[in-house]
């Protein structure tokens, strides 16, 4: 079975938790890990899982102003152009035979506040036709971090649980997954 987890980073914190989670999915998946600048849109290739983790800014996912932003506070230049948003706008409507994860990393201070680029990411993929399987926030202590102590270690147990997810819905089924994806 082969994943891509495709990651927005502003300040290197969505980079790392990104990290963390293919090396839990390396425990049973073939993982390819790819910022979102340089993540295939369309998709061309055959895969089981999608992964898509980002910042959350202002509830959400990013947007050109809000990354504009985020760079005016110190964050890496280069990230100005494409975020999760727009690449997810990039894929076509289903169905598709691929299930999808998201994740996003948030400040600690707003852990419970409705909104984040991950629960924004899930509903963007449903509208699209895909299949949620999972869903997570890893924790900042500020915008810019660092990342909360132990947030990389349940990053690493998340991964691991979606690839156990993943195995478990492969016995008896991969068959039909695989014939709806070249039908």
């Amino acid at each position: 079975m082969k994943a891509l987890l495709v990651y927005e980073s502003m300040f290197g914190n969505t980079e790392e938790v990104a990290k963390a989670v293919a090396r839990g999915l390396a425990d049973r998946l073939e993982v390819e890990l790819r910022d979102v600048s340089d993540a295939p849109s369309p998709i061309t290739e055959f895969l089981d899982l999608i992964v898509v983790g980002g910042p959350t800014h202002a509830l959400s996912m990013s947007k050109p102003g809000t990354r504009a932003e985020a760079i005016r506070q110190g964050a890496e230049h280069g990230h100005e152009e494409v975020g999760l948003r727009e690449w997810l706008a990039g894929l076509p409507r289903g169905p598709h035979s691929e299930l999808v994860a998201t994740f996003d990393t948030r400040a600690e201070q707003v852990k419970h506040l409705p909104g984040s680029a991950g629960r924004k990411a899930s509903r963007q993929f449903d509208r699209l036709g895909y299949e949620l399987i999972g869903r997570e926030s890893f924790y900042v202590s500020a915008s810019s971090g660092p990342l909360e102590p132990g947030e990389l270690g349940r990053a690493e147990a998340w991964g691991r649980h979606l690839a156990m997810e993943m195995a478990l819905r492969s016995v008896g089924q991969p068959s039909a997954r695989r014939a709806a994806r070249h039908g």
